[in-house]
This record gives C-alpha cells, structure tokens and sequence, in this order.
C-alpha cells in the first residue's frame, strides 16, 4: 500500500515591497518572518498560517515544501 506524500510545510516568499501596505498587512508579514524582498520562511499547513498568507497574498509567493 503506497503512502500520499503529505505536505506539511509550505514555502513563503515576499515577493513585493512593504512600503505602502496597511499597518495590519506589514504586521501579518512580520509575524511569517518576512520583512525584506525576496526573505523566504518555511511555515506548518494549518488554518492560522493560510489566514495570514490569504491576507498578504497580493505580496507573497507560496509554494508547497
């Protein structure tokens, strides 16, 4: 019996500039650990992260790790 590969990571990148977002969106950012272009985080699959990632999707780059 073949086992799914899960995948219980993803990979976050800030792709955009934070200057001009909203306070709460530089905020979420800093939470995931993003505050420059191009820094990348490695966070867990869970509803908490995909919340803050729906919220800052227009700055990010999210790939399944």
């Amino acid at each position: 019996m073949a086992k799914k590969a899960k995948t219980d990571t993803m990979t976050i990148k800030l792709v955009r500039s934070l200057i001009g977002a909203k306070k709460d969106q530089i905020a979420t950012a800093n939470s995931l650990g993003l505050r420059k272009i191009g820094d990348t985080t490695c966070q867990p699959v869970n509803a908490a992260t995909q919340g803050k990632v729906t919220k800052i999707t227009h700055l990010v780059e999210v790939t399944e790790a």
